[in-house]
């Protein structure tokens, strides 16, 4: 049976690198700690690994509810704890009655140290407060290196995990009908937009589907995928309910409130 057919070609990489930490464990008999995964690499993770073989899985984001998670992946016989998933939960502290800081400014400056969104939890914000998850492997790179955000000086405090802001999401649902299940189709559906609108914030790369970049108006959407447009928010497909008598399909989607 040829793996790759049940998944898009885009993620070949990441199924040849779930693959291969599942036989480091299988042959090796000792866990391996990933990155921070996103929702979609975690299904497919669980997928590949299964739930009764001689492998399994274990995911922790820092806290409860929250969106990217790191993977423990272990022999069938062990147990881990939360301790074992190396993550730290830092506070930033800046100027809160002069300065606003927004998520995609702490994203970007945390990206702007030269490490990967892997080293990356979610980022967790409610009114003036501001936290994020790291691995612990880079926090004190991490402690050495940020100093300010946008024109914020900021300073990090690492916290306990019992500390974190709430990040539980909530989502306004509703159905909407489509021609097609193309990407363009489907934002111009969600966003009331023309499909040639649509299409211009795919080809000018403001796009992003399962948190990857996708440059193709003709990718097909599935249920489950998450579709983030720069400057209009996040959308996720809910369910799709089959086709209507005029052959058009329902869609359940779902918006960030």
């Amino acid at each position: 049976m040829n793996i790759y057919q049940h998944f898009r070609p885009e993620e070949r990489e990441f199924i040849d690198q779930v693959l291969h930490w599942k036989n480091y464990v299988e042959t090796q008999y000792t866990p391996k700690l990933t990155d921070f995964l996103d929702p979609r690499e975690q299904h497919i993770l669980k997928l590949l690994i299964g739930e009764n073989g001689d492998v399994n899985y274990k995911l922790f984001g820092g806290s409860l509810d929250v969106e990217r998670k790191r993977a423990l992946i272990i022999p069938d016989y062990l147990t881990v704890s939360a301790e074992e998933f190396q993550i730290s939960l830092f506070e930033i502290h800046y100027p809160t009655k002069f300065v606003t800081i927004e998520h995609r400014q702490v994203l970007g400056t945390l990206m702007s140290l030269g490490l990967t969104r892997g080293k990356f939890g979610d980022i967790l914000i409610k009114d003036s407060e501001i936290q994020f998850f790291a691995a612990k492997e880079v926090s004190d790179y991490i402690k050495s290196n940020l100093e300010s955000i946008g024109r914020a000086g900021v300073k990090l405090v690492e916290v306990a995990h019992e500390n974190a802001l709430s990040a539980k999401e909530s989502w306004e649902e509703n159905e909407i009908t489509v021609s097609s299940l193309r990407l363009d189709t489907v934002i111009s559906g969600i966003h009331h937009l023309s499909r040639q609108k649509a299409q211009l914030h795919i080809q000018q790369g403001l796009v992003k589907v399962n948190w990857t970049l996708i440059e193709n108006p003709s990718f097909e959407c599935g249920v489950g995928d998450m579709i983030s447009i720069r400057g209009h928010g996040r959308a996720k497909i809910m369910g799709i309910d089959g086709k209507t008598k005029k052959e058009k399909w329902r869609i359940n989607i779902g918006r960030q409130k």
